[in-house]
């Protein structure tokens, strides 16, 4: 199932044509299933990973309500990159190199792309949050 969450997340980030954002949600999470099952992911686990999916007003909101990204570039950059955050970057980029090397080939996405939204979202892992993964990532994707 983590397999499937990172596929679905990469693909989320990486969207084609066919995962066009926005429209009817359901036709948007139709498209995510039947990429998961092209991508060779089995019925029971798409049905299983899809059956209680929704969009989340509160992520919308929440995502809407960011100020940080009214922000001028340098001053959001300041408050967001510290030598704290770099540092674990460069550990962290290290530590999973060949995780980083497989997503790069697999799906296109670099590991400094990844890397900055690991910090940036999580702290790397510091801080979890309290919505729910799955529909945080399908609401802001088809938002």
């Amino acid at each position: 199932m983590k397999s499937l969450t990172t596929a679905l997340f990469i693909a989320a980030l990486s969207a084609t044509p066919a995962l066009a954002c926005g429209g009817n949600f359901g036709t948007f999470v139709n498209g995510l299933k039947s990429e998961a099952l092209s991508k060779g992911h089995s019925q029971n686990a798409v049905n299983t990973f899809f059956s209680d999916v929704r969009i989340d007003a509160k992520v919308i909101r929440a995502d809407r309500a960011q100020g940080i990204f009214q922000m001028p570039f340098v001053d959001f950059s300041r408050r967001l990159i510290s030598n704290n955050r770099l540092q674990s970057a460069q550990r962290n980029a290290a530590k999973w190199d060949s995780v980083f090397d497989r997503v790069e080939q697999q799906y296109g996405v670099s590991r400094g792309v990844l890397l900055a939204f690991w910090a940036f979202e999580t702290d790397f892992g510091a801080v979890q949050g309290n919505f729910n993964t799955v529909n945080a990532l399908l609401t802001l994707s088809h938002d």
